[in-house]
This record gives C-alpha cells, sequence and structure tokens, in this order.
C-alpha cells in the first residue's frame, strides 16, 4: 500500500501567540485563547486530493492521562472548507503551490488547560496519525461569547497583561503600599498554575481531574477552597508569586511556608489566568466574569477570597461571590456571601482581659469594619477607593435596608422579622459606651508615626455633664498582629483625671521608641485605643539610564533613623526578566 506523507508543518507559534495576546509567554510555544482561531502551514502533496473523496483528515486534541470525548477531554473533528465557531472545527485553504494553510477553532466553551494535537489521514484504506505536539488553551477576555469577557482594553491591559500589582495595607486613615510581581508570563508558571488546577480537582466531588467544569471560570475560582500551599505567619520576605509557585512545584507540592491573605491572594492573582483585581487589608481577590449560573448575560466583578476561614464545618474559603450582592445584602445568590458580607460590616467589639483569666465585652462601636477598600487604579499606580462597589455609604437608607436583608439570611431565625425587631436584637448586644456615663473620650496623633520616633497622642476628654467628674484610668499599650491578635503589654500607665463642668481637656501622651522598638513584629502596628502604623521606608535610585542589552548599574541606599546600629539584615531582589530567581544579599 502506498505510503501517506504529509511533509513539513509550521506551526506559525509566534504569529499566533502575538493575536492571542499570549506573546509575553515566549514565542515558542502554542498557548492560544479559546473562542478564536489559530493558523498553521502544512507542506503537503495531498492537495489534490483533498476535494475528492479518497482522503478524510481528521484532528483530535486531548487532555489528561486518560482522555475521553464524555468528559470533554478529547475531541475529534474533521477538516473542512468553512469553520463552525460553536464546536471544535478545523478548515483549509491554499496558501500558495503544495502548501495550505490550516486554521482551529477551540470553542468559547472549551476547557482550560495543556492539550496534545493530533492529526490523522485516512486515504484509500490506507491511515496515518502524527502528534503535532502540544498546545495550550486559555479563557478569552477578548472575545464576547466567553463568560470572562472585558470590553475595556485599557482594563484587559491592567488586569490580564500586567505582570506588577501593588498590595495595600494599614488602617483606613494609614494606607501603605509594596509592590508585587505576579509574574504569570515567567517560565514555567503556565505550568506551575495549571498543576495548582490538577491539585484542586478533589474539590469538585471527587471527580477525574479533567472533567468538563474546567471550562467553567466560576469553579475555576473555587479550586483555591481545597489548595493549602501557602502555611503559616511570617511571608514578608515575598516580593511575588514567581518564587513561592516555583518552591510549591519543585518541592513536590508541598506547603510553603509561610503566607497570609496578602500572600495568598496574590498567588491567587497569578493563578486565575483571567483578570483579577486585588485589595487589603484583609486581603481577597475579584474576578471578572458572566455569572451564567445567575443568568448574567454580561460579565461584571465577583470576589473571591482565598484564606481559609474557620467554620463550624471546618475550614473554607469564599466565592466566587458578586459584589453587588454583597453591597444589597442578597447573600442567597452566591457562594458563602455570608462570610464575605459579615467580614465588611462587622461591629468593632472590644475585650477586657483581667488577670483571672476572665474577659468581658468592654463595648461594641456600631462603626463597622471594611472602612475603606482599595485598589490598584488601571494604568497608574495610584490607590483607587473601591468602598462604594461593596456597601453604601454608612447610615444611608439603602446600607440600613442591605443590612436587614443580609441580617434575614445569615439568621434564618429572622426571617420574617420586622426592622425593627432587628434593632432591637442589636441594641440589647451593645455594652454601654464611656460617653453613656456622661464622658467622651478619644485618641487622636499628634505626628504622623514613623519607626524609630517616639509616637506622640493626643488624649481627648470631654465632661458631658454639669457637674464635675474624677477619674482614675488606667491606658496601656500592647502590641497587635496584622490580623488583629494582640501581644503582650508593653507600656500601662495610671492616670487620674479631673473635669470640671463641661470641661474639655487635652492631655498629651508619649510612648518614646525605646518602649515599643523591642516589641514590634510584622507590620509594625500597636494598639492604644486607636492603631498607629508606623514603618520605615527605603529610597531606590538608578544611576544610569537603562537600556536594552547594556549592563546598567543601580544602587540602593537606606536611612537608618534608629539611633542604633541595624545588624544581621538581609536584603531580598525580584526583577522580571533581571534575575532567574530572588537575590539574597546580607
Amino acid at each position: 500500500s502506498a505510503v501517506i506523507e504529509l511533509g513539513d508543518i509550521n506551526l506559525n507559534c509566534p504569529a499566533n501567540c502575538q493575536c492571542h495576546n499570549t506573546h509575553f509567554f515566549g514565542p515558542d510555544r502554542q498557548i492560544i485563547r479559546r473562542g478564536q482561531a489559530f493558523n498553521f502551514y502544512q507542506i503537503t502533496c495531498l492537495l489534490h486530493m483533498l476535494s475528492s473523496a479518497l482522503l478524510k483528515l481528521y484532528f483530535f486534541s486531548c487532555k489528561g492521562l486518560r482522555p475521553c470525548e464524555s468528559n470533554e477531554t478529547k475531541c475529534t473533528f474533521p477538516m473542512g472548507r468553512c469553520l463552525d465557531q460553536t464546536c471544535w472545527s478545523a478548515a483549509y485553504k491554499t496558501h500558495q503551490p503544495k502548501c495550505i494553510n490550516v486554521s482551529v477553532f477551540p470553542p468559547s466553551n472549551a476547557c482550560i488547560g495543556r492539550y496534545i494535537f493530533n492529526i490523522q489521514v485516512t486515504s484509500c484504506g490506507n491511515t496515518y496519525q502524527r502528534c503535532l505536539g502540544d498546545f495550550y488553551v486559555l479563557f478569552n477576555p477578548w472575545c464576547a461569547d466567553d463568560p470572562v469577557y472585558m470590553d475595556n482594553q485599557a482594563h484587559r491591559e491592567e488586569y490580564v497583561l500586567n505582570e506588577h500589582g501593588i498590595l495595600y495595607e494599614g488602617v483606613h486613615k494609614h494606607i501603605t503600599s509594596r509592590p508585587w510581581h505576579f509574574g504569570q508570563f515567567e517560565d514555567g508558571i503556565l505550568d506551575i498554575c495549571l498543576k495548582v488546577l490538577d491539585m484542586g480537582a478533589s474539590y469538585h466531588h471527587g471527580s477525574d481531574q479533567d472533567r468538563c467544569w474546567r471550562n467553567d471560570p466560576v469553579h475555576i475560582s473555587m479550586i483555591p477552597e481545597n489548595n493549602d500551599y501557602l502555611k503559616g505567619t511570617k511571608p514578608f520576605s515575598w516580593n511575588g508569586s514567581v518564587p513561592i509557585l516555583q518552591q510549591w512545584y519543585n518541592g513536590r507540592c508541598r506547603p510553603v511556608r509561610y503566607g497570609y491573605c496578602g500572600s495568598l491572594a496574590a498567588v491567587m492573582c497569578t493563578g486565575m489566568i483571567l483578570p483579577s483585581v486585588l485589595m487589603q487589608y484583609h486581603c481577597w481577590n475579584e474576578s471578572w466574569m458572566a455569572r451564567r449560573d445567575l443568568n448574567q448575560c454580561s460579565g461584571d466583578w465577583q470576589c473571591l477570597d482565598p484564606t481559609p476561614l474557620e467554620t463550624g464545618r471546618g475550614s473554607t474559603c469564599s466565592g466566587p461571590t458578586w459584589v453587588r450582592s454583597i453591597r444589597e445584602g442578597e447573600l442567597d445568590l452566591d457562594y458563602d456571601g455570608h462570610h464575605l458580607f459579615s467580614r465588611l460590616n462587622s461591629n468593632y467589639v472590644g475585650w477586657l482581659s483581667q488577670s483571672n483569666d476572665k474577659k468581658s465585652k468592654l463595648f461594641c462601636d456600631t462603626w463597622p469594619c471594611g472602612q475603606h477598600l482599595s485598589t490598584k487604579s488601571v494604568g497608574s499606580d495610584l490607590c483607587e477607593d473601591i468602598t462604594g462597589t461593596y456597601k453604601y455609604e454608612l447610615g444611608s437608607l439603602k446600607s440600613k435596608e442591605a443590612y436587614y436583608r443580609a441580617y434575614r439570611r445569615i439568621h434564618p431565625g429572622y426571617c420574617n422579622a420586622s426592622n425593627c425587631h432587628i434593632d432591637r436584637e442589636l441594641s440589647s448586644l451593645r455594652n454601654p459606651f464611656v460617653s453613656d456615663s456622661g464622658v467622651n473620650m478619644r485618641l487622636k496623633m499628634a505626628n504622623c508615626p514613623m519607626y524609630g520616633e517616639d509616637v506622640q497622642l493626643h488624649w481627648l476628654l470631654e465632661n458631658l455633664c454639669n457637674e464635675p467628674k474624677n477619674l482614675n484610668f488606667n491606658l496601656c499599650a500592647q502590641i497587635i498582629t496584622y490580623n488583629g491578635c494582640p501581644m503582650d503589654q508593653f507600656w500601662k500607665d495610671k492616670v487620674n483625671v479631673t473635669l470640671g463642668p463641661r470641661e474639655v481637656k487635652k492631655i498629651p501622651l508619649c510612648i518614646s521608641y525605646s518602649q515599643y522598638g523591642p516589641h514590634l513584629c510584622d507590620h509594625n502596628i500597636m494598639k492604644v485605643v486607636a492603631v498607629s502604623d508606623p514603618e520605615c521606608g527605603d529610597v531606590l535610585m538608578l544611576l544610569s539610564q537603562p537600556r536594552l542589552k547594556v549592563p546598567c548599574t543601580a544602587e540602593i541606599s537606606f536611612c537608618n533613623p534608629l539611633q542604633e546600629d541595624m545588624k544581621n539584615c538581609i536584603m531580598t531582589l525580584e526583577g522580571c526578566g533581571l534575575f532567574k530567581e530572588p537575590m539574597t544579599i546580607e
């Protein structure tokens, strides 16, 4: 029998990657986005047979160890004269003598991941099969039929193509920032992210890792709930996702120590392979998609929280949850919406810890959490306030209506309760304030807190009554970890204050560096009644103008704000395309 010869095949990777906005991964791999055709060229002697019944040419793509058409991990499709954009299809046209241009179309609902691409020719009873190699299919924010479609090019460049971002942290009056390198285009990161996806397959009811849930961004977003590749409490030496993912992968998928909400969300932002936005403090993600399960016909922001939350059912994560449903209190629409609503609308409770290990609730502040939600602005490093997308203005009618709606969904026993009934229940949970006894008291920062300097506070007291008051106060300060856990007290004082009728006093307080310096940890947060966030900054100066393929000199200078020598310091450098791995200098 005659031998069927296919000839040379040019996979046309650089041009395909450019058209599919995947060229940042590199030009040597076929990385395409679903809902958009890609092309390759075949130099063959079989052109005269393509239009006859003598030749049948099929392609089939498969993924996983046991590809199967029933779970959409294998697909066989013929080559015709035109593409069918509702399913996997292939078409050809003459490019030049003895050469054809073959177009392959992955549908907009194709599973994402790594595929093996094969071509099969049958003619006159003879069959020839050839592997064309592997290729990757990703979500497509440029395709209107894909649930992750985003119609704003500036947003696509920011949320899909930008490798650099900013983590915002601190408290609402003192927001600080630190850069983060997501590194989704670095060598090997795509394969590592797909490995993370494989490891999370057990979340989907123990199903095979290549089942068709991998075509749905909603289910892809739920993967981190079962991934514990970051554990611990001291992740602050990390500057980016790449070394974390590499260590996890090279360590045979063992947990990388240590991580916190910021690094968890940043790594998830790298691994989502679709638009994400990052917020802190607490830190979580947003991902852009149309929720077909909620009958949404166009995309909107969905929030995802990869930080494990301890519940009565064990450790769980939250999302995807439609951001708008959180603002409206419609918590029955999404996955775990009540967790996210509670974190954003919780009251601030103060507890008094006594020497006999007894704790009593000192006050319950109606001023809730979530006062300022921040993310990086599109196209710049400025901080953007997006609190209004999650919450109505505090105290407004819409804010109260959303709270009542959420309360009825979180507490089934109140599903038919009136607003007044809910208000009475909330009032019973709140203990009296100092102001209820006729004294108004608050602390105010007298200076911008800077690490290494004394902390200056103004303690403001006001007698609201027409008779004098003689009061005794116990003041203390303690270190607070980034997640709000109190450490030991490092400063305390007893003060007697006499206030005349309607008198207002401003009492200065000073906490010296020698008192707080040895105790600070993590984010340098201390608590008196208010929270301050001292920080030590650094300056980066380029001494020469950088040019392509020309050595560039950089100098990093630090200013020691302390009145003592700094010893055993470690500096970690990381740069996209500059270092293959982070550089540590002692």
